[in-house]
């Protein structure tokens, strides 16, 4: 446009200013990629340099993980968790240091859109940070791990993954069950394999028999039960205790181990048809006598 306006005596002002005004522009834009260079070689070093510290601490932190490593202040269960934690660390102080250097980062534009995005994630990132908060406190208190066999509300099963937002729990129904962290740390959680190593598990089960049968009687047949009970925990010694005597009949509990608390359903499975097969040889009716 600039050419075609020089070529006529009028308007060739307009076109040797708009053709001025062109190069003013073509200019100060390389002069702003000259100035701007060394802030980004800067910013470029600042990156380089934080990911090879990055790779450092990922190849340590998997060591301790895989039990390669050996340290006193963290363990495998905490070394993925402490990993990340101080890599975001690591990059949130590299942006710091980086952000001066960034072309137009002292602009109005680039500070308002600073603004909008902190102002987003204030916003809607308070319900991340409550569960990442709650997953911190899952790992460094060591109340999951995974491969153990827990309890929360009505979901039972092996825990597979503990994150930072939600842990994952295959049931023995073989179904993947996620909860949020903050579900957990804000309900009861029974961790039923992390003391089956001291005599295994704990089942209970109860039976209500009449007074008319000797207690002694019913003690010895629970136990010979739980003696013919395949699943049962043999190092574990079975017992019978009598936990309430109601107006017409005695309630016993059978109190016996499980080594694996994964096939407690297996296990109760067949001790109930054990005690039926018994209470059935010796002629004593499993009921609850009520009197009118």
């Amino acid at each position: 446009a600039a050419l075609v306006l020089a070529f006529f005596p009028y308007t060739r002002p307009w076109g040797e200013r708009l053709f001025g005004n062109l190069l003013g522009a073509l200019g100060g834009f390389a002069a702003g990629i000259l100035h701007a260079v060394p802030g980004l070689l800067f910013v470029a070093l600042i990156f380089f340099i934080t990911r090879f510290v990055v790779r450092l601490m990922r190849a340590f932190f998997d060591g301790v993980q895989a039990g390669r490593v050996n340290v006193g202040w963290v363990d495998e269960t905490t070394a993925r968790p402490t990993g990340r934690l101080l890599i975001a660390i690591i990059w949130l102080f590299a942006l710091v240091a980086a952000y001066p250097y960034i072309p137009g980062s002292d602009s109005e534009a680039f500070k308002g859109i600073g603004v909008f995005v902190g102002l987003m994630l204030s916003i809607g990132a308070s319900g991340v940070v409550n569960q990442a908060v709650s997953g911190l406190m899952l790992m460094y208190t060591k109340a999951l791990r995974p491969g153990e066999f827990v309890q929360v509300g009505d979901t039972e099963g092996t825990v597979t993954s503990v994150g930072f937002l939600t842990t994952r729990i295959e049931t023995l129904r073989n179904v993947e069950v996620t909860l949020p962290n903050a579900y957990l740390v804000a309900n009861e959680t029974r961790n039923l394999s992390r003391l089956a190593a001291n005599g295994g598990m704990r089942l209970t089960t109860s039976v209500t028999i009449g007074y008319d049968t000797p207690w002694r009687q019913v003690h010895a047949m629970l136990q010979l039960a739980a003696e013919r009970t395949a699943g049962v925990f043999k190092e574990t010694p079975v017992r019978v205790l009598q936990t309430a005597l109601q107006d017409f009949y005695v309630e016993y509990t059978l109190v016996v181990g499980v080594a694996n608390p994964r096939d407690k359903i297996v296990v109760l499975n067949e001790l109930h048809a054990h005690i039926q097969d018994v209470f059935n040889e010796y002629g004593v009716q499993i009921m609850s006598p009520n009197y009118e």
